[in-house]
């Protein structure tokens, strides 16, 4: 297994995609209950948590351009090959491949049930996952120039879901931010952990970094695409500080989705049913990059070809999604995402730093010496 790789010019990507990459990665479904969450913690605080995750990002980001930088072109399956080893590597990268499954299936199984809960709650898991799973099939078949073009589009169009958020503004108790500050550090940063499953994606860096063509111009886009990701958190979770009292907060299970319940118009009345329609244009972006990933990740660790671990890992999605129907358990699935996904996403490259800048020293000095 090569730790640097060869990318064919038709497979490179401009940097200036990461910006819409990184959002279309981070905003899915996390983003419609992740206000209430942070709530339980920080309380009417909660946006400061925001802003903390949000500089956690910059700065986590940071040192995986810096892990980057230090090879030619690798991944992070060629990279943890060179400093572990081939087996301790392979387990590593495998691991990655089964948190990136685990993040698919919880989103997936998270937009299922916002549309049963909403919109047809006799329609059975498997209708409304097959469909989804061709749309991810078809764009992921594509290969990633596609899968970056498809979201690249989606990111075009869903924008000005978030203008609508008017009515919920305009009708904000800002009472409902007093007493400001009130919140100990440590509910702070508790918070700001609770936003981890609405900010994974970041480690799409790690895996996307060989495809793309400007390396050196790279991370403003990435920065960018980060803030407007926290921006949208911020934004959406200051609306329903503002807009829900403390009690209301308790009772809803996705606080962003009801916040669209109070627009309305002549021609459409309940326009939360078109909203979530229209949030497929959201979750879709998100499904594809984590399903190309995993099968890029099978392909360079067991020389699986893309198209075969696609259309297996679609298959048992479509089987995990119809066995898998009840509240509970989708709780459990997004929850082991979540504790999984902190550890991977935020702390893992904050450990993985000193070992790769030892390691490179030592290869330089060994080299000087002879």
């Amino acid at each position: 297994m090569k730790v640097n790789l060869t990318i064919k010019p038709g497979q490179n990507i401009r940097a200036f995609y990461l910006t819409f990459i990184i959002v279309g990665i981070q905003v899915g479904v996390g983003i419609l209950g992740t206000p209430r969450y942070i709530f339980e913690s920080a309380r009417q605080d909660a946006w400061v948590s925001v802003i903390i995750a949000f500089i956690y990002m910059l700065i986590i980001t940071w040192v995986m351009f810096i892990i980057l930088n230090q090879y030619e072109n690798a991944d992070i399956f060629g990279i943890q090959v060179d400093i572990f080893g081939r087996l301790i590597g392979k387990i590593l990268g495998t691991i990655y491949i089964i948190f990136f499954m685990a993040e698919f299936l919880s989103v997936l199984l998270s937009y299922i049930e916002i549309i049963q809960v909403f919109i047809f709650p006799t329609m059975p898991n498997f209708v409304m996952g097959l469909l989804l799973l061709l749309l991810v099939v078809y764009c992921v078949n594509g290969g990633i120039r596609v899968v970056v073009g498809v979201v690249f589009i989606f990111s075009l169009l869903s924008p000005w879901i978030f203008v609508l958020l008017y009515d919920p503004v305009s009708r904000m108790d800002f009472t409902h931010f007093l007493p400001m500050f009130d919140a100990s550090f440590t509910e702070l940063l508790k918070g700001a952990r609770t936003t981890s499953y609405s900010f994974l994606g970041l480690e799409i860096l790690f895996v996307l970094y060989p495809f793309i063509q400007n390396k050196k111009d790279a991370k403003l886009p990435v920065y960018i695409g980060i803030s407007i990701s926290a921006f949208l958190v911020l934004i959406t979770t200051v609306i329903s500080l503002g807009y829900y009292s403390p009690n209301d907060f308790n009772l809803m299970t996705w606080p962003v989705l009801s916040l669209f319940k109070s627009v309305s118009f002549s021609f459409m009345e309940r326009f939360d049913y078109f909203i979530i329609a229209e949030w497929m244009m959201v979750t879709i972006p998100t499904m594809v990059l984590l399903m190309w990933m995993i099968t890029y990740g099978t392909k360079r660790l067991y020389a699986i070809p893309q198209k075969t671990t696609l259309y297996i890992i679609s298959f048992l999605s479509l089987i995990v999604c119809t066995a898998i129907n009840t509240d509970f358990e989708i709780r459990k699935v997004s929850d082991f995402v979540n504790q999984i996904g902190f550890w991977i996403v935020f702390i893992y490259p904050l450990l993985l730093l000193p070992i790769v800048l030892f390691k490179k020293k030592r290869q330089k000095s060994k080299g000087s010496a002879k």
